[in-house]
């Protein structure tokens, strides 16, 4: 008989609520193998690819492409027993007990570590589960071999307890209780099931019930992507990136004391060197921008002044000095605003440097940023030069002390040794945490990422 199971979306990074459905690799119908990729989702902030945790064929997708879904909401059913003859594998955490999936790594009820695909093998012995239609002691399978084949049961009272799990908690509501037939009716209908009120054992929807709505007058059309109320406006449901983003900038803007400092530069001399090195064999082939000087810059400050690259911790009421810099680089991509981290960035070279930053664009670009590289920072620099933009005052990353805006490199009147000259120039803006960072320490920062950048040589006195 078929055994229907429901994959519920799962934490694919620390403390992720929620994602957004991008694209189903696979329809009803497909047959699917273990860790095949199945479905195509956005969280906070990357997209994502998620393998399929068994083998059978699909008989329903429970979200559509551009729904929000929130962590162990089931997006899928399974027939994992296509074939007729009746298995009983181990449920995951989430259809055991009807609670949602656990984050990854952690232990869950029964022993079982949650992972990306269901779950790790259960601690001990492997034991099968006892069938509930049965009282019969251990030996009894062997018997049952060789006894005459059992006509299969009804479909109803088999199906119910695998067709209708227990409700769980979704983003409008519960999810409906419904078996596959009927929610593909209700599909071919154009019915919203959570509009319905089931009649059925336990409020389960039946076939009676969609038919009936089918001749009720119409409901409220349900949310789209995009509403075109005909007054020349457009409304678009704030979720994915833009959602995060919105929260984050919120969450840092009312709880960080944010300072802004500006500093005017004049950068010739890095640029005279950026055109010398770009020249120069080791450097051949590797994109040397503006922004990997400023990166190094950076790093080399926070040795003067650590406090820009410490973290305000307030549950634990502690400051935290690291030792380490896990360098954000705010950049804009299709799907919005995302910083990436270049990962220990004091311990990199000037090329070092431009390659990590030039890969790590290639990939925020493309969407393909995981969510573990943009967690974890501790300070960022945002380039709004490359829009032409002479500076901001940037907002702090959550959990971060400073960020560094570096604006355009302009060609502009400056005064050398008493005589006006064509300079390049370019404006910096420090923004920090005014509870973590003092304004001497802000100040002595700024000054030396500005001195690095007017005088490279400096940096030999680090």
């Amino acid at each position: 008989m078929p055994q229907y199971k429901q994959f519920p979306l799962p934490d694919t990074a620390e403390g992720l609520t929620e994602a957004e459905i991008l694209t189903w690799h696979v329809k009803p119908g497909d047959t699917v193998t273990v860790n095949q990729i199945i479905v195509e989702i956005e969280t906070a902030k990357a997209a994502v690819e998620l393998p399929c945790p068994w083998a059978g064929v699909v008989t329903e997708l429970l979200a559509e492409p551009g729904q929000t879904v929130e962590v162990g909401v089931p997006i899928i059913t399974i027939d994992t027993d296509p074939g007729g003859a009746a298995v009983a594998p181990a449920p995951v955490a989430a259809e055991a007990n009807g609670t949602s999936s656990g984050k990854i790594g952690e232990e869950m009820p029964g022993g079982r570590i949650a992972t990306l695909v269901g779950y790790g093998p259960k601690s001990g012995a492997a034991k099968r589960r006892a069938r509930k239609d049965t009282a019969a002691p251990a030996a009894a399978p062997a018997a049952a071999v060789a006894a005459p084949p059992v006509p299969a049961p009804a479909p109803a009272p088999v199906a119910a307890p695998v067709a209708a799990p227990a409700p769980v908690r979704a983003p409008g509501g519960y999810v409906p209780l419904a078996k596959p037939p009927v929610r593909k009716l209700a599909k071919d209908l154009g019915v919203d099931l959570y509009a319905l009120t089931g009649s059925g054992p336990d409020g389960v929807i039946t076939r009676e019930d969609v038919e009936s709505a089918v001749s009720a007058p119409a409901a409220a059309p349900a949310a789209q992507s995009f509403v075109d109320n005909g007054t020349r406006e457009r409304r678009v449901p704030i979720k994915g990136v833009r959602k995060a983003t919105a929260q984050a900038m919120v969450d840092s803007a009312f709880t960080a004391p944010h300072v802004t400092e500006f500093l005017t530069v004049d950068v010739t001399p890095m640029m005279e060197l950026r055109a010398k090195l770009k020249n120069a064999p080791e450097f051949r082939g590797v994109k040397l921008t503006p922004l990997a000087f400023c990166a190094k810059a950076v790093v080399l400050a926070t040795r003067r002044t650590p406090d820009v690259n410490a973290t305000w911790d307030a549950a634990a009421q502690e400051i935290v000095y690291k030792d380490y810099v896990h360098l954000g680089i705010a950049a804009a991509t299709p799907r919005g605003l995302v910083v990436p981290k270049v990962r220990d960035a004091d311990r990199m070279s000037l090329k070092e440097l431009a390659v990590a930053l030039d890969e790590l664009a290639t990939v925020a670009r493309d969407g393909k940023t995981s969510p573990a590289d943009m967690m974890n920072g501790t300070i960022t620099i945002t380039n709004v030069g490359v829009f032409g933009v002479d500076t901001g005052t940037p907002i702090l990353n959550p959990g971060e002390s400073a960020i560094l805006a570096l604006g355009a490199i302009r060609d502009m009147p400056w005064v050398v040794d008493g005589e006006i000259k064509i300079r390049k120039i370019c404006q910096l803006a420090l923004s920090f945490d005014h509870r973590v960072v003092d304004g001497q320490q802000g100040s002595q920062f700024l000054a030396d990422v500005g001195a690095l950048l007017a005088e490279p040589g400096i940096a030999m006195t680090y």
